[in-house]
């Protein structure tokens, strides 16, 4: 009899089987300054140039940068380039990372988030809630291994912010393992199992469902008792999931705010399941994570910069603008009426 396993499926495209450290050349090479791109930064409030400035000044060699080697982009090492740059130093010594832009600013976060100048809270939390838009598979504990924040923090904000996935029922853990969100198919497999052989050990079944010895006993000892081997807050939360899953996603008319509209997208598969349409999904959904924090981000503009941003938000609105004059010519409406 072929294993019944819920933990092992090929890991999804986001999926992490190795650390990203793996990635990284090991080789240092010297590089001019003028070929490097600044940080995809996860720091809200900008470098610090007085740090800058105490770097340049120590007189010491600097430790290489850490560089994106498809963009040239720094992902640790801003103020070390900065410092590099008031020295005028002609290059900079630099090592290479060979992965995904995604995969860069994860490793930018979490290279910030173990030295350095510390990361804020702000930091680390905004830099989570962009994880989770990128890598949408990676469990709680994964994402919060990478931002020093909660597990439970790292929940919190997946709820509000995080666009579905393609596949919801599992998530990519810090092993680069690929498990079940819930266990109740894993338990009802091992219900099957113990009846077909009652002899089998608990860590036979265990292999074969992907639950812990520990679940399985529970399950054995429900079985033998004639209950469930779903426990009944398990099953409730099933039922909650198939409701609210129903008639909303079949609902014909949009619902009238951001929110809901992007969480009714989001329900889509004929969009989940294509490059384009995963990318207007999380699109959609920075926007509306942007709408809820607008005050937070009018505040954190310098006024320096004022001016630039509005230029570059204008620019987005019309570019938006061009993108619902689209959809509204394909739906055959001129008021959006319809689900695009």
């Amino acid at each position: 009899m072929s294993p019944i396993r819920t933990d092992t499926a090929v890991p999804p495209a986001d999926a992490e089987p190795r650390p990203l450290e793996d990635a990284v050349d090991r080789r240092v090479h010297q590089v001019p300054l003028d070929d490097l791109l600044p940080a995809d930064s996860p720091r809200t409030a900008g470098e610090d140039t007085g740090h800058a400035q105490a770097l340049a000044a120590c007189g010491d060699p600097l430790p290489p940068l850490l560089v994106h080697r498809a963009t040239m982009r720094v992902i640790d090492g801003t103020h070390r380039l900065l410092a590099a740059r008031l020295r005028r130093q002609p290059t900079v010594a630099v090592r290479f990372f060979d992965g995904s832009a995604e995969d860069a600013f994860v490793l930018a976060v979490e290279s910030n988030t173990l030295h350095g100048l510390p990361l804020t809270l702000a930091d680390r939390t905004a830099a989570a809630a962009r994880i989770l838009v990128s890598h949408p598979r990676w469990s709680d504990r994964a994402v919060a291994a990478r931002t020093g924040l909660a597990a439970a923090t790292v929940g919190a904000l997946r709820r509000q912010t995080a666009p579905a996935p393609e596949d919801t029922t599992h998530r990519v853990g810090r092993d680069g393992r690929v498990r079940p969100l819930s266990t109740a198919e894993g338990r009802r497999a091992a219900a099957r199992l113990i009846a077909e052989d009652p002899g089998a050990s608990l860590r036979a079944i265990a292999e074969r469902t992907g639950l812990s010895p520990g679940t399985v006993r529970d399950v054995r000892r429900r079985t033998v008792v004639g209950e469930d081997p779903v426990p009944p807050r398990q099953r409730a939360a099933e039922r909650r999931a198939t409701a609210g899953a129903g008639p909303r996603a079949a609902s014909g008319g949009p619902p009238g705010d951001l929110d809901t509209l992007v969480r009714n997208l989001c329900q889509d598969p004929a969009l989940r399941l294509s490059d384009a349409g995963r990318l207007l999904l999380r699109m959609l959904d920075v926007q509306v994570a942007g709408s809820r924090r607008r005050q937070q981000i009018l505040a954190a503009v310098p006024a320096h910069r004022a001016a630039t941003v509005a230029a570059a938000a204008a620019a987005c609105a019309s570019a938006w603008q061009e993108l619902a004059t689209g959809m509204r010519s394909r739906s055959g409406s001129g008021s959006g009426s319809g689900d695009a």
